[in-house]
């Protein structure tokens, strides 16, 4: 890839960046909280929904080798440049896959992270089947999503950008009470991150 379009794809993502504080959300400092609450964090690990890339970039920079897979290609370029830009691209691999249907074998993985994703599953219930089929014995599910404050942020971003958050905010309550049934053992942790 050409390196005049990864300086200017990392410049979107700074602006993006800076566009999200502007409305009073630090996105950095969402991701850096969700990953300093999920420690321990090592073994192997795998990310269902690389989105932008905001939380690859955590794992990365925190020298964590990992898979990242999401169903867009289209934005999981956009995560693929700002991390070659930062020179990253040595732990990250990135696999084109549907959340519903995961290609890995059971028990693959000791962490399965999905952050700011759990809105956007059609079957939320059958990602999570998928999560729990290659997660290790003894393993461990991060999953984080807005709160109610969150998505009304997140909407006013997409709206000043003449775009539509299409979302069902109730998704990561659903997962927890699905995931009860599956007799896993849950730790809830809830942080307002603001600027």
């Amino acid at each position: 890839m050409p390196m005049d379009r990864i300086k200017e794809n990392h410049r979107n993502y700074l602006k993006r960046i800076k566009c999200y504080k502007k409305f009073g959300y630090d996105a950095l400092k969402e991701r850096a909280v969700i990953y300093e609450k999920s420690w321990p964090v090592s073994g192997r690990m795998l990310e269902v929904g690389t989105g932008k890339g905001y939380f690859t970039i955590q794992l990365a920079k925190n020298g964590h080798r990992f898979i990242s897979i999401d169903i867009s290609e289209e934005e999981q370029n956009y995560a693929r440049m700002n991390i070659g830009y930062l020179g990253l691209e040595n732990l990250v691999e990135f696999k084109i896959e549907n959340a519903e249907c995961l290609s890995f074998g059971k028990n693959d993985f000791d962490i399965v992270f999905s952050i700011n994703t759990m809105h956007h599953f059609l079957r939320p219930e059958k990602s999570l089947d998928e999560m729990i089929k290659v997660l290790a014995v003894g393993g461990k599910i991060v999953l984080s999503d807005f709160t109610p404050e969150g998505f009304k942020l997140i909407e006013k971003i997409h709206e000043s950008e003449g775009r539509k958050h299409v979302f069902a905010a109730d998704k990561l309550d659903k997962a927890v009470i699905y995931l009860k049934k599956e007799v896993l053992k849950l730790k809830n942790i809830e942080q307002n991150i603001r600027k």
